[in-house]
């Protein structure tokens, strides 16, 4: 048993997938539960994503629990079109995994944060890499926990480059604009994994064949679920290069911060119609101490890629 625990809140797509390989293969973590989010897909298909993905790996004791199905200011959720062209029409790539075993916890994912944050404390890493809905909602409910949580690593957003929504909005941000501000701008502490370091760490079909060639159930789900990920970002003109490890990154950096470079500030997302879902410095903040954010604005992509080669493989060689 590790002394640091992790919570990933997901809206389980190929990348989300790859997070719970690296949250799973990390020897220095406890994953000890998923809290699924919309985003990907709808939240039903995103949670059974989870459960599928966690009993593949041998992970059938981690359990999933359900967050909310529509962002704070709505009252439904759709699937984007060009989710599915980059996720596949069930999420993961159109890879069809056994239904799971183990059952949706009966506990909210929003009362699950609560819990675990009273129990673990300042050794609790949450990791959310959809919209920030359910953290949000944890924060509204009981404010204590901010001052109790030890690390919140989310990917999201984009400081200094553009948005992949408009030019200035992330697509994680863009779902829920007003809970990444009620995140970003309370006492949590928080690191923001956005695009500027996630679309540096690319992984090509180089890799995924090591992953085919081990000859394990994992090794080709994994393969063939992140193929998808790479054809879908080459056929849609994203990057010809490979695909981007935004949520496995954020996980990485979670528990090694050296990963990349950051800043220190106090950070705001707009939610107003003008420069909707953008993150950026707040202004009115520039000269109060202790920002809350350190914002990655570059990364050691390839001591990244090394390790998240090395804890991925050995964990598939396994399954």
């Amino acid at each position: 048993m590790a002394q640091k625990k992790m919570i990933l809140d997901l809206d389980t797509g190929v990348d989300d997938a790859l997070a719970i390989a690296y949250a799973v293969a990390a020897p220095d973590v406890d994953l000890i539960g998923i809290v699924s989010s919309y985003g990907n897909n709808l939240l039903d298909v995103c949670a059974e994503n989870s459960l599928k993905l966690l009993e593949l790996l041998g992970q059938e004791d981690v359990p999933v629990f359900l967050g909310l199905p529509h962002s704070s200011t709505s009252d439904h959720f759709e699937v984007m079109q060009v989710s599915k062209d980059i996720h596949g029409d069930n999420g993961i790539g159109d890879v069809d995994l056994p239904a799971p075993k183990r059952p949706l916890e009966e506990m909210s994912g929003v009362d699950f944060y609560i819990e675990a944050a009273h129990k673990y404390g300042k050794d609790l890493i949450i990791i959310p890499t959809g919209p920030m809905t359910n953290l949000a909602a944890a924060l509204k409910k009981d404010p204590e926990i901010a001052h109790l949580i030890g690390n919140v690593t989310f990917m999201g957003g984009a400081l200094t480059v553009e948005g992949n929504v408009t030019d200035v909005a992330e697509a994680n941000i863009n779902q829920d604009a007003k809970a990444a501000n009620d995140v970003l701008t309370s006492d949590l502490p928080l690191t923001m994994v956005g695009l500027d370091v996630t679309l540096r760490t690319l992984l090509t079909k180089k890799e995924t064949q090591q992953w085919r060639e081990l000859g394990t159930k994992a090794g080709q789900a994994f393969a063939d679920i992140t193929d998808f990920y790479i054809d879908a970002y080459y056929n849609l003109d994203i990057d010809k290069n490979g695909c981007a490890l935004h949520d496995p990154l954020a996980v990485g950096v979670s528990l090694d911060p050296s990963f990349v470079q950051t800043i220190s500030l106090f950070m705001k997302v707009i939610y107003d119609e003008h420069n909707y879902a953008r993150t950026i410095g707040d202004k009115d903040r520039l000269n109060e101490p202790n920002p809350n954010v350190q914002v990655a604005v570059n990364v050691d992509k390839d001591r990244y890629l090394a390790t998240f080669m090395d804890l991925l493989t050995n964990l598939f060689k396994q399954h």
